[in-house]
């Protein structure tokens, strides 16, 4: 048996709903927002479900994950293989994936100026789309 998604033994009916609901939307979700629309949807799936899905899917590179400022996991499946960030606007939650040589350079000084090796980063630069600005 093939295994579609890489680094996870076997996919699932639940794992392909989330994936699927995920494909959908270039906006960060939280487990609970995806849970929703999946119950909206007819799902079954329970809410554990959706959050072990969503952390084996984070796991094996398939989605980009964000902390809010409440503390709030979000979700969003990531269109690049490649390491890469995130402008996101805090009106509607769009979300555009940049590359960042600069910083990934930054960050590599950083961590061998203070002895740290086996560095992981992410950034999120967070603002107003220019949609969202014109309804101010």
């Amino acid at each position: 048996m093939t295994n579609a998604t890489p680094g996870i033994t076997r996919n699932t009916r639940q794992r392909a709903e989330v994936l699927a609901l995920l494909a959908g939307t270039d906006e960060f979700r939280s487990a609970q927002q995806l849970h929703a629309d999946l119950r909206a949807r007819g799902s079954g799936v329970g809410l554990t479900t959706v959050y072990r899905t969503l952390q084996l899917l984070a796991e094996a590179g398939e989605l980009d994950q964000m902390r809010m400022d409440d503390g709030e996991q979000r979700y969003r499946r990531c269109s690049r293989s490649q390491h890469h960030h995130h402008l996101v606007c805090r009106g509607c939650g769009r979300t555009v994936e940049v590359e960042g040589p600069a910083v990934e350079r930054w960050a590599e000084k950083l961590a061998s100026e203070h002895g740290f090796s086996d560095v992981e980063h992410t950034l999120e630069v967070v603002g107003t789309c220019a949609d969202c600005g014109k309804r101010c």
